[in-house]
């Protein structure tokens, strides 16, 4: 009795010592159009999606959409790479849009006079698990991507934003 539970116990412990581990936290570096650091982004795991937390420097004064977008791929200097707003569920552009919003528009920040934004967000919806609305189900996951103007919160495709001026990678890799 005691070799057949002993048999029954090692695959369980061999499955469960192979599984990838789920990531809860996550810090973004984020990168201006000339490659130059600009700060970090660190995200957190929340039961009704993930709390953004800035800490940003040497981007231009004023307001400036930020969004996820559906690429882990930033490609200066004009991050195309990063792809479309990540939107799974084909709805319309803005937190403001009553067909919308994308799962990866976010709130615009407001980037003092010294050049630094300090603050936090919470996207709902989303998550650093595994299934549909991950940010790291892609194998080079997603992008947290800065624009040169503040998001109007209806027009398509990205709210009158302007260019892409800063990107960072969500990835499990980074």
């Amino acid at each position: 009795m005691k070799k057949l539970l002993l048999i029954g116990t090692v695959p369980f412990f061999l499955l469960t010592g192979c599984m990838e581990k789920e990531i809860s936290n996550k810090e973004v570096k984020v990168y201006n159009a000339d490659g130059d650091s600009i700060g970090t982004v660190k995200l957190k795991e929340q039961a009704d999606g993930i709390e953004f937390t800035y800490n940003l420097s040497g981007l231009p004064p004023g307001e400036h959409g930020v969004h996820i977008h559906e690429m882990g791929i930033c490609k200066a200097p004009n991050f195309k790479s990063a792809g479309n707003h990540l939107d799974p569920d084909k709805k319309k552009h803005g937190l403001l849009n009553p067909k919308g919003p994308h799962l990866g528009d976010m709130k615009n920040i407001v980037v003092e006079d010294d050049q630094t934004y300090t603050g936090t967000d919470m996207v709902p919806q989303v998550t650093l698990k595994e299934g549909k609305t991950s940010l790291v189900k892609r194998m080079d996951g997603s992008s947290l991507v800065i624009t040169e103007q503040g998001d109007d919160g209806m027009t398509e495709p990205s709210g009158n934003s302007g260019k892409r001026i800063a990107c960072g990678v969500i990835s499990k890799k980074h």
